[in-house]
């Protein structure tokens, strides 16, 4: 339910302009805004858990999520709904800390890797599955079912959460750095935002996204001085003195935020502005893809049982990359719409076998009583490098359709185009200035077809670099003799 609302609101993003009175620049905050609140709140959820135990953590975010989606149902205004937004991005962030520290928890060493198998189910089979209920909701209902669709699953939540989870009995008074926590939360705020609006303001050239990216490194670099010299850390970096965790986030940043969610966002804008699909009928497709990631999510648990969760995240990448390089980047306008849900496929069954074997891996490599902290780190790096892979993705496309529209212009006899374009005019009737506007159209249309290649193998590179780290789990380094 909360990993669905992060795309599912992708979708109604553009038919929420009227209703709410503003334009796309400004509804793209309800997106940012919740994404920014989630990504803090889960840097202060270790501390919650620890202090209140993680039913009573759950049931909260489990309630707040609720509650606010029925308040983003109901606003009439731009300013309420970032507002009722915001608290949606904080129940998640406590939705998604404690199931897994629960599950993780619950389940004996031997069952660990079903249990984050079928738990992957929702977490990677939510967001491809995201436009599909979008679209339907808005197509045949109204964009406000989609927040209010929420409120009777929280309701079932709250009430099973509270009867069937047990009690924590381990519960401590830990000290919470609120100084490295604001500098951090600063700098993510910067960065999350400098992300989200670089596209639309130009990058560098523009004076609030070079103060953005200024702010953030100011942030971080704060951050660290303050960890450095606090007697309590916000985190604790000897998590990653464990090689195997250390690669294991560094595989969840590249592989799934780098690059997988770049191929979430890409793939629904193929269908509806390359195939000109419907909204439904690209949701539809999507869900082609997403139903193999439903498939294989138990099926990569059940091997991360048997064989080990090393060895399924190396076949899970290997099909991602290879279906990275080799297959999505063939998907153009000329690809049939039946061959271009085949294609993508592998990338389903990839995506399926890839979360529960990470999750295992670095849960497996934390101790226990680091369980809370690894989550925040695994959702974290997931935050910010799906920010990351978004807005390189949005970056690629416009940059790649302005390289193919120069390309295709210096390519041109203007001669020969100029006698088409008399021919079209004559044709049907119109003015020359539509005549042109028609071709330029046109050209626009061809230089996004022919760059939309280029885009999904610009994606695959973020694969590659992430399968370095994969192939590091199987390296075995020696450990260094101290002289005497």
């Amino acid at each position: 339910m909360a990993i669905l609302d992060t795309t599912i609101v992708d979708v109604i993003v553009p038919k929420l302009t009227g209703p709410l009175a503003s334009d796309m620049y400004g509804v793209q905050w309800i997106i940012t805004s919740y994404m920014i609140a989630a990504a803090i709140a889960l840097l202060i959820t270790e501390y919650l858990i620890k202090r209140f135990g993680a039913k009573y953590i759950f049931i909260s975010g489990v309630a707040i999520f609720s509650v606010f989606s029925l308040m983003s149902g109901i606003s009439d205004n731009l300013t309420f709904i970032i507002f009722a937004r915001v608290f949606q991005g904080v129940g998640e962030a406590l939705i998604m800390v404690t199931s897994h520290i629960m599950i993780f928890a619950y389940f004996p060493p031997k069952k660990q890797g079903l249990a984050m198998g079928i738990f992957g189910l929702g977490v990677s089979f939510a967001p491809a599955l995201g436009p599909t209920i979008g679209g339907y909701l808005t197509e045949y209902y109204n964009w406000r079912m989609v927040f209010f669709i929420n409120v009777p699953v929280g309701i079932l939540l709250a009430i099973s959460g509270m009867i069937f989870l047990p009690k924590d009995l381990n519960l401590k008074r830990i000290n919470f750095n609120f100084i490295s926590f604001f500098w951090i939360s600063v700098g993510t705020i910067a960065i999350l935002i400098m992300l989200s609006k670089g596209q639309q303001r130009g990058w560098m050239n523009d004076s609030l996204i070079g103060a953005l990216f200024f702010i953030s490194i100011i942030g971080y670099l704060f951050y660290i001085l303050s960890e450095m010299h606090s007697k309590h850390t916000l985190i604790d970096f000897s998590l990653f003195k464990n090689k195997d965790f250390t690669n294991g986030i560094l595989i969840y940043f590249f592989i799934l935020g780098f690059g997988m969610y770049q191929y979430f966002y890409l793939l629904p804008v193929y269908y509806e502005h390359i195939k000109m699909l419907p909204t439904l009928d690209a949701g539809i497709s999507v869900f082609v893809f997403a139903v193999f990631i439903g498939i294989f999510s138990p099926l990569a648990g059940i091997l991360s049982d048997k064989i080990g969760a090393k060895k399924v995240v190396l076949l899970a990448t290997l099909i991602y990359v290879l279906t990275s390089i080799f297959i999505l980047p063939t998907l153009n306008y000329y690809t049939p719409l039946h061959q271009a849900q085949l294609l993508t496929i592998p990338f389903g069954i990839g995506m399926g076998l890839f979360f529960a074997p990470v999750t295992v891996l670095l849960l497996q490599n934390a101790p226990k009583e680091k369980g809370e902290l690894a989550i925040v780190l695994m959702d974290y790096v997931r935050f910010v490098g799906g920010s990351f892979g978004t807005a390189l993705a949005t970056n690629n496309m416009e940059y790649f359709k302005s390289i193919n529209f120069s390309h295709m212009s210096e390519l041109q006899n203007s001669e020969f185009v100029m006698s088409y374009i008399q021919e079209f005019q004559n044709f049907l009737g119109i003015t020359k200035e539509q005549a042109l506007a028609s071709f330029g159209q046109y050209e626009t249309f061809m230089s996004y077809n022919y760059g939309f290649s280029s885009v999904f193998s610009s994606a695959a590179i973020w694969g590659v670099i992430g399968s370095l780290f994969t192939a590091l789990l199987f390296v075995k380094f020696k450990p260094i003799k101290e002289k005497n």
